[in-house]
């Protein structure tokens, strides 16, 4: 059963339909006739042509920017090949966005593999470019390619955020912009599968029906609400009958490779999507590579890594990003601590032992939120604890002070954690810093989160903060620490600004 999918948002099945939305019965065509079949428009069909027409704007719209700039340098003059070399450089990016298949449908709406492939494309046109113009002895245009492409990067990465947000808004508005798919397997697996889909419907998955063995389920039986619409064999049938645009099949002794082979071919004279499922749970897909061995394909799962270059360049990112974000934010802190003071007794700041990384402790400092001494009246609130597991929250908390609500509402009370960061202690992303009491509860898999140092936002913050129940606060701190990279880092970043307007789950 795959839950990367889920959990990371990782590519699982990605077409898209209704059930309104029904392909032409397939009749006698013959197989080299399955390409001509009506198949009816996917959400996903209009969203490509969308995103390659942003792509060819800011592509297009970065060598012009780069050309003015260029021509606007007060000594020298363009280079005659300037032009010819920006409009080739313009042509084989765009080429290499499609070769490198950034528009697959099953990237639209999750995961970070859509980005990945953007990044991909890129550097591989830059690097045909820049060793183009080496031998050429174009170096002279070298300056406008390099602003063309820094431009248009941060262009691409920006439309695509964009486009992402909307898919994501239009399936929480309004439930559009959703893959409906088959389930395969045995009743249990289907079981576990729907469940994954329907605690992540940002993911724009649904199960629609479902195919089991023979003698465990009969045709119209429910699994989980999903109602059983045949045998295994029966699932392309079964699909297009449902309108669905993905079989998803996990493996079992009754679902052999020769029953998925034969529902392959079933599934192309359909137009309907196959997918199959794995039991590695909560694994993010740069860990996962693929390896060829006579008659089957070998997954090889890398283990986790806690130290290494790329926490040496989390550390300089933290640094980097923590001081010009202190900087910034200083004279607003400031203004924030004199109305904590002015409207409560007490210090403005509030000093609290945390657990990082390891388990050493540290002092997290925090603007005050709540009247002074509040920590001993936990004892008398505990019989009105909101909060998760081992985590003490109460919605309407009487100890937090008026102001204190809206720094909480918005996050403000947590800008002095840059300090935090600055200092080694903490980190901008992470899992969420505990107590000392509440690391002191914790099961073995959950101080697995104590693996990587502690985060000002991270997974739990853009999934739902308080909102989140504890299994799913566990589940997202330790699959960030096992999981982390650079881009997750930095799109946990763009999601908290969304996260902190919304001000869903802050209590």
């Amino acid at each position: 059963m795959t839950t990367e999918a889920v959990m990371a948002g990782a590519p699982a099945v990605s077409a898209g339909s209704t059930t309104t939305q029904h392909e032409a019965a397939p009749g006698s065509l013959p197989a080299a006739a399955a390409d001509l079949r009506s198949v009816p428009v996917r959400w996903w069909s209009r969203h490509r042509v969308l995103v390659r027409l942003t792509d060819a704007l800011v592509v297009v719209g970065a060598a012009l920017v780069a050309s003015l700039v260029h021509l606007a340098r007060p000594v020298g003059e363009a280079h005659p090949m300037t032009a010819p070399v920006l409009l080739s450089t313009v042509v084989a990016w765009l080429v290499a966005l499609e070769w490198g298949k950034s528009y697959d449908w099953h990237l639209f709406g999750g995961g970070m593999a859509e980005y990945r492939r953007v990044l991909g494309a890129t550097g591989k046109t830059f690097g045909v470019v820049a060793v183009a113009a080496w031998l050429t002895g174009l170096t002279d245009a070298r300056a406008v390619v390099l602003v063309t492409f820094v431009l248009g990067v941060a262009g691409l990465l920006a439309a695509r955020f964009s486009w992402r947000r909307r898919i994501l808004r239009l399936r929480e508005q309004r439930a559009a912009c959703v893959t409906d798919v088959v389930a395969v397997g045995h009743p249990a697996q289907v079981s576990r599968f729907v469940e994954r889909v329907t605690a992540a419907p940002h993911h724009g998955l649904r199960v629609v029906g479902a195919c089991v063995p023979a003698g465990e389920a009969d045709a119209g039986d429910l699994i989980d609400g999903v109602p059983v619409l045949g045998v295994p064999d029966e699932a392309g049938e079964a699909a297009e009958r449902a309108g669905a645009s993905a079989v998803v099949v996990s493996g079992s002794h009754e679902v052999t490779s020769d029953v998925v082979r034969r529902l392959g071919w079933a599934l192309e004279e359909r137009g309907v999507s196959l997918m199959l499922t794995t039991e590695l749970t909560d694994i993010a897909p740069p860990r996962i590579s693929v390896s060829r061995v006579p008659g089957m394909s070998l997954l090889h799962v890398d283990l986790p890594r806690f130290t290494g270059p790329k926490y040496v360049v989390k550390q300089v990112m933290d640094g980097v990003l923590a001081l010009v974000l202190a900087v910034i934010a200083a004279p607003l802190i400031g203004v924030l601590a004199l109305a904590v003071a002015l409207t409560s007794r007490g210090s403005p700041f509030y000093v609290s032992e945390r657990v990082g990384r390891d388990g050493r402790i540290f002092s997290m400092v925090k603007l005050r939120t709540m009247h002074q001494d509040a920590d001993r009246l936990v004892p008398m609130l505990s019989a009105v604890d909101d909060g998760a597991g081992v985590l003490f929250k109460m919605r309407e908390d009487p100890r937090v002070t008026s102001i204190g609500r809206v720094l909480r509402r918005y996050s403000l009370d947590e800008l002095p954690q840059l300090f935090n960061v600055l200092a080694g202690h903490m980190s901008l992303v992470g899992p969420r810093p505990p107590l000392p009491h509440e690391a002191a509860e914790y099961e073995e898999r959950m101080r697995r989160r104590l693996l990587v140092k502690p985060g000002m936002t991270g997974l739990w913050q853009v999934r739902g903060r308080s909102d989140l129940s504890w299994e799913e606060t566990v589940r997202c701190d330790v699959y960030y620490a096992e999981n982390w990279t650079p881009q997750l880092d930095l799109l946990i970043l763009a999601d908290t600004a969304r996260a902190v307007i919304s001000a869903k789950g802050a209590y």
